[in-house]
């Protein structure tokens, strides 16, 4: 097993180490005498080239964009699985449920793994599993083999969707980080918003297999590139520099160990964390009023891909594939938040680095806004779609800005709960993950009866007026957050100060990190660190017990 982990971490582009090593060199260790990165060494993550990590940037956000695409892409073919199966479009629409479900498994399962076994290997086993599986779902034979396929291509997905922001949080540090997070939570709404575009118009020509057709082919094209990444996890590289360094038989050396060694860590412990912990911290008031907030957020998210074939197919007599072109909208939405965020962030960092200190609740500005224009754009939406005399344009230009509003949501919503929860950032995570996963699963089922019943304008002001009594949420926690805060014992929420840095340069073992105040978008403010269980805050004076890495996706995907 142990040389099976080996050829898995290994990088393969060069220098990926530091060469033979020199036994007349000491091994550079820590202040707790543990072996540690020098500055400048080549092994250290961060420390590699530009290009080198961007290109494993783009690699971990090609692995999210499989996840995220293939979540919705049957969307656009539903009525030709309904009729190849003899089901009704309800019932076809569990191949979008039951995929969803499978995302809870990211946080409680290969969170986890990635943290014991590293980033390289548990990508290339679940990626490999994801790309079998659609296989099962292009040639299934009947429809308990497809619903079994999505279920278990879902389950698979999830690893990517959860730890691909380990892997940029692995390769940047915090002021660097802003553009490689900018492009990964773009895409994780541009997957989803491309999906029934592209199966719409392959149903036009072929018919429903031809959407997983186009999913094994992606998947083909990013398994051959994801071989190329090296492992990225600071600790798993500092374990096979261990490794090496023991192995020169110099007798000073026989018990030197990295960090992650020295712990005596085991796997049984860290799940037994990730099963547990994050229902304790779910029903803290701040976590609790946020899982409700995104997990509608979320629910709308999938509905959407009910009601644009009800406002653009049903209604206006547009085919599936024209039909879901409006959709675009949604994905150059989510580019105006990402770009708004980008602004914010850039802004923010400018002010770290000076000193200003920050508290929690000076993430929630983006919060307020974009809760006031989801309710207004829903309204817009709502409206604009239920009547054929309006220009198709104008619930197009609707569905753009809600799909902002979403964007800004998120974003502020998941660094929020980053600034406020600290070294239990991991487990707040996954607990708004799986109460949105789990929402978003729901939405398939009931979507047609409800507008079917209610009308779009009906059924989308129900919406709105939901959005209308979550929008003050933000307004209160800004004003009453730090008093919420200090009542928690899961929140001992300092402000963040600039200098809190990943302190990996020297003098520190890698699992202790610095702040996750500095990450800047939805997904990687869950996983500041590589390395979330055993981590703590440096300003914190009480170690918490050990925190299991469940870092999310995207969340928001």
């Amino acid at each position: 097993m142990e040389a099976i982990e080996r050829i898995l971490s290994r990088p393969v582009a060069k220098p990926y180490r530091s060469g033979k090593l020199d036994p007349s060199v000491k091994p550079y260790l820590n202040e707790n005498g543990h072996i540690d990165f020098p500055p400048g060494d080549l092994e250290n993550p961060k420390e590699w080239s530009v290009r080198r990590r961007w290109f494993c940037t783009v690699i971990a956000i090609m692995l999210v964009v499989n996840a995220t695409f293939a979540s919705s892409s049957p969307s656009g073919c539903l009525r030709g699985i309904a009729r190849h199966f003899d089901v009704s479009e309800e019932a076809a629409g569990l191949v979008i449920t039951l995929f969803l479900l499978g995302y809870c498994a990211g946080p409680l399962v290969f969170a986890p793994m990635s943290e014991f076994y590293g980033r390289r290997w548990v990508f290339l086993v679940t990626f490999t599993c994801y790309n079998a599986f659609n296989f099962l779902c292009a040639f299934a034979p009947n429809f308990a083999s497809l619903l079994i396929g999505r279920l278990l291509t879902g389950t698979f997905a999830s690893a990517p969707l959860t730890n691909a922001p380990g892997v940029l949080a692995d390769l940047w540090g915090p002021v660097e980080r802003g553009n490689a997070l900018a492009v990964f939570s773009m895409m994780t709404f541009v997957g989803p918003a491309l999906g029934p575009v592209v199966s719409g118009f392959l149903e036009l020509k072929e018919d429903w297999r031809w959407n997983f057709y186009v999913l094994l082919w992606l998947g083909g094209l990013t398994e051959f590139l994801m071989l190329m990444i090296p492992e990225t996890l600071p600790s798993a590289v500092l374990i096979n520099k261990a490794r090496r360094i023991r192995g020169t038989g110099l007798e000073e050396h026989a018990t030197l160990k990295a960090p992650a060694e020295a712990q005596g860590r085991n796997l049984k412990d860290m799940f037994r964390i990730a099963l547990v912990r994050p229902w304790q911290i779910l029903f803290d008031p701040i976590s609790l009023l946020v899982a409700i907030y995104l997990s509608v957020v979320y629910l709308l998210l999938y509905m959407l891909f009910t009601i644009y074939p009800i406002v653009f197919q049903q209604k206006r007599g547009w085919n599936s594939g024209v039909g879901e072109l409006p959709l675009i909208g949604t994905a150059i939405g989510a580019c105006i938040g990402g770009a708004i965020v980008f602004y914010t962030s850039s802004r923010d960092k400018k002010k770290m680095l000076a000193g200003v200190a920050r508290t929690p609740e000076d993430r929630l500005p983006l919060a307020m806004l974009g809760g006031i224009l989801f309710a207004i754009t829903m309204f817009w939406f709502a409206w604009s779609g239920e009547y054929n005399s309006v220009h198709w344009i104008v619930p197009t230009i609707a569905g753009t800005f809600l799909a902002t509003a979403i964007m800004l949501i998120f974003v502020a919503y998941l660094n929020y709960l980053t600034d406020t929860y600290l070294m239990y950032t991991a487990s707040a995570m996954a607990a708004n993950t799986i109460c949105r996963s789990a929402c978003g699963a729901a939405a398939p089922l009931f979507t047609q009866y409800m507008f079917n019943a209610l009308g779009v304008g009906g059924g989308g002001s129900l919406i709105g007026g939901v959005a209308c009594l979550l929008a003050p949420i933000p307004f209160v926690f800004y004003k009453y957050g730090e008093r919420i805060r200090q009542r928690s014992k899961f929140a001992p929420t300092p402000p963040p100060k600039a200098n809190d840095e990943e302190k990996q340069d020297g003098g520190h073992d890698v699992n202790v990190r610095g702040s996750p105040s500095s990450s800047t978008t939805i997904s990687l403010s869950s996983s500041e660190s590589g390395s979330q269980y055993g981590d703590h805050h440096p300003t914190i004076v009480e170690k918490p017990e050990e925190e299991v890495p469940n870092v999310i996706a995207e969340t928001t995907r």
